[in-house]
């Protein structure tokens, strides 16, 4: 009878309002350092590491797509980062891999800031920023799930959805940041899109990514305050912990393991069009059909406001999601999404495409990517038991992320240069149209009690 009250308590103790906002603060500043991150390493990717790293051939499509390589290697290492770091939070807790994640993820971005470069050390170069890169998507298919868990396990009832949605904002924060940094270096060196030599590609590109460290510590003395959650503490003293969280997730979860990933698809697939994609479409040269050739500088001015309506769509699809159900939101947007889809031609055509139809296709884009993202940190939980909850949602998180984040940049580059720009829009709507399937098929979860799974 006592274990039973004491578990009870457990898993129903209310946290005081400086508690939430402790946990609020956790879990946005940890994926918001993640993102930025990984935002810094897509920007550079498009504007940077192209002719530092990879210079051998006169085409530029061609070192765009060698740099895109890289940058997708970091989500083949997140579903194994989930694993490994997943074992560790349905195992430890959530409060100790959550700091394990960051240090992994925020030492690799540093690394990536000291690298040198192909005509210093040949070969070497590239294969180190694989290597670091590789890194990264380690640390982040650990960090997304640990917040997400962390902020959905300690929610108040009936808000979860927008308790959850505190990591999400992590995207937006760590793009306005990473892109701000870039905005303002590109800037005060005089740096313009296609200039191989002066002080941004020197060393200027390398501060964004040494800076991480200072966020990375204000992180890491935010997290080591935490408490653990209520909820996996109810299983450590239930015994309900696994020795495998791995095995036990393939063997009673492997439905919601599907589920969720197909979900994610093509949430991940819209995210990565409008923030890496559209980066290289919008700078690059609009005589050789490989851009609309908007000075880099204009170009992130029209993304940092676009980024805004990313922030404004989280919130509102959190409260839609509670007061009206997951799948209703996830349905309805995921079928703006497709037909968002069919806009491509109409705001991107190098023929008649301006700086002003690019805002307005990328705050539309943006506002999608709020109404579909910010919901998915209580959906994915939701989908699994409290054991191996942090290794489930993880992986399938990270797996979507191969699916439709990995390969959407390359994708789209080459469609856009064999088929023209509205042939990236069919492939949106494509993806989209999975993703729309799957939550057809999946089951509500507004109500379900995260301690009773």
């Amino acid at each position: 009878m006592s274990t039973t009250i004491d578990q009870s308590r457990s898993a129903s103790k209310e946290l005081t309002p400086q508690e939430r906002r402790r946990v609020k603060f956790a879990s946005t500043i940890g994926t918001t350092i993640e993102f930025y991150d990984f935002y810094a390493y897509a920007t550079a990717a498009v504007a940077v590491f192209p002719f530092l790293f990879f210079p051998e051939s006169d085409n530029p499509t061609v070192g765009l797509l060698a740099s895109f390589a890289t940058f997708g290697l970091a989500f083949v290492a997140r579903p194994l980062g989930s694993v490994i770091f997943g074992h560790f939070g349905d195992r430890v807790g959530r409060k100790a891999t959550l700091v394990g994640a960051l240090l992994t993820m925020g030492i690799a971005t540093f690394i990536i800031g000291l690298l040198p470069t192909y005509d210093q050390v040949g070969i070497i170069a590239p294969a180190l920023l694989a290597l670091m890169r590789f890194c990264q998507g380690l640390g982040l298919g650990g960090e997304w799930s640990g917040a997400a868990l962390l902020a959905s396990e300690t929610a108040a009832e009936g808000r979860r959805a927008r308790a959850a949605m505190w990591p999400q904002f992590g995207a937006p924060f760590g793009f306005f940041l990473a892109n701000g940094f870039f905005l303002i270096l590109v800037t005060v060196l005089g740096h313009t899109n296609g200039d191989t030599q002066g002080a941004f590609m020197e060393w200027g590109w390398r501060i964004p990514f040494l800076a991480s460290a200072v966020m990375v510590t204000i992180g890491l003395y935010v997290r080591l305050r935490l408490e653990e959650t209520p909820v996996f503490q109810q299983a450590v003293d239930s015994g309900k912990k696994v020795s495998s969280p791995l095995s036990e997730v393939f063997r009673t979860a492997w439905r919601p393991l599907i589920s969720g990933t197909f979900i994610m698809v093509g949430c991940y697939t819209i995210f990565y069009l409008v923030t890496t994609w559209i980066l290289s479409y919008g700078i690059g040269d609009r005589e050789q059909g490989v851009g609309l050739g908007i000075p880099y500088t204009d170009f992130l001015v029209i993304q940092l406001v676009s980024i805004f309506a990313f922030m404004i769509g989280i919130p509102v699809s959190g409260y839609l999601a509670d007061r009206k159900g997951r799948k209703p939101t996830l349905f309805w947007t995921t079928i703006a999404i497709i037909a968002f889809g069919f806009s491509f031609r109409f705001f991107l055509d190098p023929a008649t495409a301006t700086e002003g139809s690019v805002l307005a296709f990328l705050t539309i884009g943006m506002f999608l990517m709020g109404l579909i993202f910010g919901p998915m940190s209580a959906v994915l939980p939701e989908l699994f038991p409290t054991n191996v909850r942090y290794t489930g949602s993880g992986i399938s998180y990270n797996v979507s992320s191969i699916l439709g984040a990995a390969i959407a940049p390359f994708i789209a580059t080459a469609l856009n240069a064999e088929f023209g720009v509205q042939a990236v829009g069919w492939y949106l709507i494509v993806v989209a149209a999975i993703s729309l399937i799957a939550i057809i098929m999946m089951r509500e979860t507004r109500e379900q009690d995260l301690t009773e799974i």
